[in-house]
């Protein structure tokens, strides 16, 4: 799929005409039934990027589909969730005819135009996640959120009035948050995926403390770590939070913590030359950070083995 054409459609108008589809009922809001879509119409494979969020709801679905840098099946009830400038890539064994069930609500950001949903959207952490981890639902989760768009559907199709946009933003809203509490119980249910994520995390940190690196570089970032993990960072904070109630830099500064007490109690270093070590230009704040974690300053730590 790495060199296949990358198709960037900028409007919903757009989208449907590239996929065969008649012209949609409202240009900034769709709901399109994926059963309507009955081929690629680039061939075995397709990248296409879009210019408006996506929210689809995908079964049994006879193509591969590479999403951030994983691949998914669909026999279970799939979620992605896509913002505007996300990429994601779609291929079809030769002589396989394209099949797939589910749905696919397409929200162009005017749509959203001085409604608070314009800036809340962005606070929906799995629009970071969709690059990397899907949302997989219960038959009863598919029903909710298929009523849902069907809702949606439904509105847009009746005749517009003043109060249609106010009524489709709460059905959306609506929607989302319960997306929000089917990603919650995923990241609950999902806990052996969840501790990988953290024993890899503690090797990363380790070897990552263990060279030279902090003194050259400073403390690994959170997008660092997340990307050596090969996720996002807001679904590995997200993970984090559930598993251990702690936020990636939380575990960054234990980590640093755990050998500042090393190298205090068990070398003749001075507090300077440990904070050097640990990648701070400033002593003083190495010292700050110490103190806030510990209740005590690096001296008086170094003190209490004597």
């Amino acid at each position: 799929m790495a060199n296949t054409q990358l198709h960037r459609i900028k409007t919903i108008s757009e989208y449907h005409q590239f996929m065969g589809l008649p012209k949609p009922e409202h240009p900034l809001i769709s709901v399109i039934n994926f059963e309507s879509i009955k081929h690629l119409p680039a061939g075995r494979s397709i990248n296409i990027v879009f210019d408006f969020y996506s929210i689809s709801l995908k079964r049994d679905f006879n193509a591969k589909m590479k999403y951030g840098q994983q691949e998914y099946d669909f026999d279970e009830g799939i979620m992605f969730f896509m913002s505007p400038g996300q990429v994601f890539g779609i291929e079809i064994e030769n002589g396989a005819a394209l099949k797939h069930s589910g749905w696919l609500l397409l929200i162009h950001p005017d749509f959203l135009w001085n409604t608070p949903l314009a800036k809340t959207i962005k606070q929906y952490e799995y629009f970071n996640y969709s690059v990397n981890e899907a949302l997989f639902l219960s038959e009863k989760e598919e029903t909710t959120i298929i009523n849902m768009m069907q809702n949606i559907e439904q509105e847009y199709r009746s005749n517009i009035d003043k109060f249609s946009q106010d009524i489709i933003i709460a059905q959306l809203e609506l929607l989302l948050n319960y997306a929000d509490r089917f990603y919650h119980r995923q990241f609950i249910t999902r806990k052996i995926t969840n501790h990988q994520i953290l024993d890899r995390l503690e090797e990363i940190l380790a070897a990552y403390f263990d060279s030279d690196t902090l003194m050259k570089k400073g403390l690994p970032t959170v997008q660092y770590i997340a990307e050596a993990l090969n996720i996002s960072p807001g679904y590995l904070s997200g993970s984090l939070k559930t598993l251990t109630g702690q936020s990636t830099q939380q575990h960054i500064h234990d980590k640093l913590i755990e050998k500042a007490k090393e190298k205090l109690s068990t070398t003749g270093l001075t507090v300077s030359e440990i904070a050097y070590g640990l990648g701070f230009e400033h002593p003083q704040s190495f010292s700050k950070l110490f103190k806030t974690k510990t209740n005590l300053s690096p001296l008086e730590f170094r003190q209490s083995f004597n």
